[in-house]
């Protein structure tokens, strides 16, 4: 029942992208495919790939070491309250954290202001190359350390108490203890932050200062809203999935899975990072992070702040977008949990079992299912379903179904990376005692997987949450007076210059995405783990 179930999801998500694409295609007629790899096609390529790789690299790079010193230091004040920051990029509409950034990187942002009165002359720009970097590293590198950290968390108590009593160094520590755990999951978080970088619009739109900084899906999105061109439209997606499928493929093979070592369940405590070193240099790591994180944050806030925040919560409008985010982002977060659960468990099954190659080919079709949905433009999937529901009447009645379904869509790559290796050790160190043992069912469920398994559910179901409630490109096709999100609502207010409105309601987007990153470490003490 289980592999038929995930089927079934196979089979929906194949079909849901499926059908979007060839209503495009159908309502294309002689179509203009004309000059498909002209030489703005092959710069915007080239583009894509190098802003990818470069935004990847480093949003690794600075993850590792921040990671590292949040699993190291384990009860500093304010720890929990960092990692709840670490969280927030990620709820945060892309237009709300662009603004924040040109406050603090822009001309007349605190930096450049910080280096005039250096006296330098040549200010940074935020536009163009430099600045979608900053934008790309700013929302992945939190996303990064976080899915890190929770492996680093992961490392059985044994290996700590081993190593301290080896008298094993930092640097040994890292090599031996600690990289394995990290090996085995950058493939999967450098195809999650490759495939978003490479898939990024708004960013790219906002930061990139003109067609020399265009990437591939700005490509499809003017081949769409300007020429109307479905064919070329449909090519560019699939060169989208080409090329950055090709890179996921060569990752999955560049290392190993992560080895999941024996424990006896005991309580974790780390004996390194003590040194007055060690902390000096973990709290500049951190320092720094917070920096980069905070500040944006902290200037949307003092802009929200000069907003009539009572006159706004108070509007009609804004209580009826609140309303409509709950009810499109609650739903399509548990669909999309759901989902990943299931799809995850039924690998295991399908490995476990060995089907042979039937069930080999099923379990990779699984997992790469929720890897290269990121592929499909939200754009591509809202026009097509557009065109699908046009004949039925209004679009608005079927508006918000679909709203939900590209949402949950969108979501399942990162409630993937956060459930597959919590799902995978839970699985190696209970599943042959509870096998011994003949507990299954509901039994297995109350007592075995919920106690191992709620807090990677918490924070899977949160970034779920804060995605959709975030989400602007779905909802952006139907957006209406009766289906009013507050980041549809937000760019309205943008676009009719209200400029007080729209910070405040970026503030108030991001107390939600706040709250919901509670909810994500609500299992967490502040001292990050048990002691």
């Amino acid at each position: 029942m289980t592999i038929a179930a995930a089927a079934a999801c196979l089979g929906g998500i194949l079909l849901f992208v499926g059908l979007a694409a060839a209503a495009l295609l159908a309502q294309s007629g002689e179509g203009g495919t004309n000059g498909l790899f002209d030489d703005y096609i092959w710069r915007v390529t080239r583009f894509t790939l190098l802003q990818a790789s470069l935004s990847t690299v480093l949003s690794i790079l600075f993850s590792i070491p921040v990671s590292r010193a949040l699993a190291r230091q384990a009860s500093f004040p304010g720890r929990i309250w960092m990692l709840r920051l670490m969280a927030l990029p990620l709820g945060l509409p892309a237009l709300v954290a662009a603004l924040g950034l040109i406050e603090v990187w822009g001309r007349q942002g605190l930096l450049n202001k910080g280096l005039a009165a250096l006296g330098l002359q040549q200010p940074i720009s935020i536009y163009g190359l430099f600045g979608i970097l900053v934008a790309h590293v700013f929302f992945n590198m939190p996303l990064a350390a976080r899915l890190m950290l929770a492996g680093l968390e992961r490392i059985p108590p044994e290996y700590w108490r081993s190593s301290a009593n080896l008298g094993m160094g930092s640097l040994a520590i890292f090599r031996f203890v600690e990289w394995p755990a990290i090996r085995g999951l950058l493939p999967g978080i450098a195809g999650l932050v490759f495939m978003l970088c490479a898939t990024s619009f708004t960013l790219v739109l906002t930061l990139g200062g003109g067609p020399a900084a265009s990437t591939i899906e700005v490509a499809i999105y003017q081949a769409l809203r300007f020429d109307f061109d479905p064919p070329r439209a449909i090519t560019l997606s699939g060169l989208q999935v080409v090329l950055t499928g090709t890179l996921l493929v060569a990752l999955k093979y560049l290392a190993p899975p992560p080895a999941e070592g024996a424990t006896t369940g005991r309580m974790t405590r780390r004996f390194d990072g003590l040194s007055g070193a060690s902390r000096l240099v973990d709290g500049a790591w951190l320092v720094l992070a917070l920096l980069f994180v905070g500040l944006p944050f902290a200037a949307i806030a003092v802009s929200g702040m000069q907003a009539d925040l009572a006159r706004l919560v108070g509007e009609p409008a804004v209580r009826r977008a609140l309303a409509s985010s709950a009810a499109i982002a609650i739903p399509s977060a548990i669909i999309s949990v759901a989902m990943a659960a299931l799809m995850i468990r039924t690998q295991r099954l399908l490995l476990a079992r060995r089907h042979g190659m039937p069930g080999r080919l099923f379990a990779g079709a699984i997992g790469a299912s929720t890897s290269f949905i990121l592929l499909a433009p939200p754009v591509v999937l809202g026009a097509g379903w557009f065109l699908l529901l046009r004949p039925f009447g209004d679009v608005a009645r079927f508006a918000p179904f679909v709203v939900i379904a590209i949402n949950a869509l969108m979501a399942l790559p990162f409630v993937h990376r956060v459930l597959a290796p919590a799902m995978a050790t839970h699985a190696a160190r209970t599943g042959r005692l509870a096998a011994s043992l003949g507990v299954g069912g509901f039994h297995r469920l109350r007592w075995i997987d919920w106690p191992g398994l709620r807090k990677p559910l918490l924070m899977a179901f949160s970034f779920a949450l804060a995605l959709s409630l975030g989400d602007l490109g779905a909802v952006a096709l139907f957006g209406s007076q009766d289906l009013a999100t507050l980041p549809w609502l937000l760019y309205s207010r943008m676009g009719s210059y209200r400029t007080a409105d729209a910070a405040g309601l970026a503030l108030l987007l991001g107390l939600i995405c706040l709250v919901l990153t509670m909810l994500g470490t609500a299992g967490e003490k502040a001292e990050g783990r048990r002691a």
